[in-house]
């Protein structure tokens, strides 16, 4: 690979892939201190993290050999930071930008050096991730335990909630900080489940939350892993910081406080809707007090139409009186209101008004199905239910991207790395005239392979072995798999055209655990499920992207998307059962759902579903903020 022999100078530097970055921004990337940047909706903080990224390692800042870390709370973040990072830099510099989930460098930790943790506190070498509800475990195991009587009684322990035991009590507080003197019935019992599910089995058994205290218990208690990351890595990106808990926090903390690492934490506090997983109350305080950073706002809009932006701020304003005054950068296109709340008397009324107006606007607009979403607070498949008849009888297809594929949901299914790659590739072997998708597939294969852009002879033979592909593909598949053996056989092809080395090495979550297994055993049967119907391989692949489907999901699923309509439906006290009792979440969850969209919001409500007492408050806001509710009594 040739080696990159001048960097840019600081003073000459300038955003790459857009024409320009808004102050703060521009102030944010080319910092030399630890920065909280509080970016509301549309803000590109995604991009923000890209362009520090490429201004640090092209202009040197970040110097050879060190490396610059991403941590994200969800895998679609993080590969989305580091395809925008590899967009914006020359292959070589992009390949020292590392992008994890926060929970998959916590296990990297562990697995590379768990062996060195204290005997009590040392897992397996093949320790068991364990990821499913485990209510029906911790009940079973309070009934194993016989407290001494300075703890309490048998009655005190099963008095414990499953629900919230891990959070309150075994992930609690640092490992360095137990055994803790004096007991309580919690305290003890949470110490008795660390010891039998590392000790108490051939294999120890750990939630990802018990893997971030291990990891930071082994920085703690070994300085020179410590020092190892420090020396690796002179900058720090962390993206979603609102979502942060307490365990993936602390870890942070032990690793780089004190340090020469700088850090950038990105995020909305007013888009915190995970709290649920452990979330802190308020990380930007916390870090900002701990490290002695600096806030700094974002104030542009580049998503949402002005009209749209302004009800976002009295939205954003009953979360956060602090907020900025956000300004939106992109115009209107739709004429009349850009949000009303719709009022109907029956399911059926609201589920054909909705088709209705979506077949209308396609027409009216000249857009698209995936120009539009239908969100949901809870139960999308029941919702899907009611509302897919009535969209398929004006020809519109409902698509449920919240239901799971083997073990992976669908949405996150289609940003998996190997799904893009596997239908990228089949649009190119499956098409009668290469186009674009010749230039897609090279650079993918060649970026998975880490093959420099002036690599000749190498992406020569990647170009070669493209040939070759399609060539063999289209003698023996020329129309899509008809059962689900040929459609895993035509998976494992591709794979292993482009190498599964190359694969596990794009991105880290491939090597953590059976993560890989499961995404590639949700590709075949989400493919296989899409060939049915299809005539030909363009309608296979355009289903399996549901290139012609309206998609349907829920608030959690839609973070991080973006459509020209969002239509909310169940806005009443039955979808939001918890608003009154977790009602800045809620808050939050609400406000994520509005700001998806960039023209029209329309928000559905029937009565027959539920009432709209508890709730209130959105309605209040949204009065507030000049949205009209609006009568529809006839369908």
């Amino acid at each position: 690979m040739t080696l990159l022999r001048r960097h840019v100078r600081p003073e000459d530097w300038t955003p790459a892939g857009i024409d320009s970055l808004e102050d703060n921004a521009f102030e944010v990337v080319r910092s030399c201190n630890h920065r909280s940047v509080i970016a509301g909706p549309g803000s590109g903080k995604t991009e923000l993290l890209a362009q520090r990224a490429s201004y640090l390692l092209q202009c040197g800042v970040s110097p050879r050999p060190q490396r610059i870390l991403a941590l994200s709370y969800k895998r679609d973040a993080a590969f989305n930071i580091a395809k925008r990072v590899s967009a914006r830099c020359h292959p070589e510099q992009a390949h020292r930008f590392d992008s994890f989930t926060i929970d998959a460098f916590a296990k990297s930790l562990v697995d590379r050096f768990g062996q060195a943790l204290p005997p009590d506190w040392r897992p397996t070498p093949d320790y068991d991730v364990v990821t499913q509800s485990r209510d029906s475990i911790l009940r079973d195991f309070f009934r194993s335990l016989s407290p001494p009587a300075s703890v309490g009684t048998v009655t005190d322990i099963m008095a414990l909630s499953v629900k919230t035991f891990e959070k309150r009590w075994i992930v609690s507080r640092p490992l360095s900080s137990r055994p803790v003197a004096n007991p309580s019935p919690g305290e003890w019992a949470a110490d008795q489940f660390w010891q039998a599910w590392l000790h108490g089995d051939p294999r120890s058994y750990l939630t990802f939350a018990m893997i971030g205290r291990l990891a930071a218990h082994l920085v703690h208690t070994n300085p020179m892993v410590r020092q190892a990351v420090q020396l690796t890595y002179s900058h720090l990106f962390m993206d979603e910081f609102q979502d942060t808990t307490q365990v993936q926090y602390d870890l942070v903390k032990a690793l780089f406080l004190g340090s020469n690492t700088l850090v950038t934490a990105v995020g909305d506090n007013k888009q915190q809707i995970m709290r649920f997983a452990m979330a802190m109350d308020d990380p930007f305080t916390a870090f900002e007090a701990d490290f002695k950073a600096q806030r700094t706002p974002l104030q542009n809009n580049y998503r949402s139409s002005p009209d749209l932006v302004r009800i976002q701020e009295v939205l954003a304003r009953a979360i956060d009186t602090k907020t900025i005054k956000p300004s939106s950068k992109t115009a209107a296109s739709v004429t009349g209101s850009s949000c009303e709340v719709w009022d109907f008397p029956s399911v059926a009324a609201e589920a054909a008004a909705l088709a209705a107006y979506v077949a209308s606007e396609m027409k009216t607009y000249a857009l698209k199905q995936r120009d539009f979403c239908i969100l949901v607070r809870v139960r999308a498949a029941n919702y899907m239910k009611i509302l897919a008849p009535s969209f398929a009888a004006v020809g519109i297809q409902l698509r449920n991207e919240a239901e799971t594929v083997g073990e992976v949901a669908l949405q996150e299914l289609l940003g998996e790395p190997v799904s893009e790659m596997v239908i990228d590739l089949l649009r190119l072997v499956s098409a009668r005239r290469a186009g674009r998708f010749w230039t897609d597939c090279l650079d993918a294969v060649c970026f998975m392979r880490a093959l420099a852009l002036d690599d000749d002879d190498a992406r020569a033979k990647v170009a070669s072995g493209l040939d070759k592909l399609s060539t063999v593909f289209a003698a023996t598949h020329p129309n899509p798999p008809a059962a689900h053996a040929e459609a895993e056989a035509i998976v494992m092809t591709l794979l292993d055209f482009v190498g599964r080395q190359h694969i596990v090495a794009s991105s880290p979550d491939y090597r953590q655990g059976d993560w890989l297994l499961k995404v590639i055993d949700a590709v075949t049967r989400h493919l296989e499920t899409s060939c049915k119907a299809a005539k030909n391989w363009t309608d296979a692949l355009d289903a399996y992207e549901g290139e012609h489907a309206v998609p349907l999901m829920t608030i959690h699923k839609s973070k991080g998307l973006e459509y020209h309509t969002v239509i909310f439906v169940g806005l009443d006290d039955d979808a939001w059962f918890a608003f009154r009792s977790q009602t800045k979440e809620e808050m939050c969850g609400f406000f994520v759902a509005f700001t998806r969209a960039k023209q029209r919001v329309i928000f559905s409500y029937c009565a027959a579903r539920g009432n709209r007492a508890a709730i209130a408050p959105l309605y209040t806001l949204l009065g507030n903020a000049g949205v009209k509710t609006i009568s529809k009594k006839t369908p």
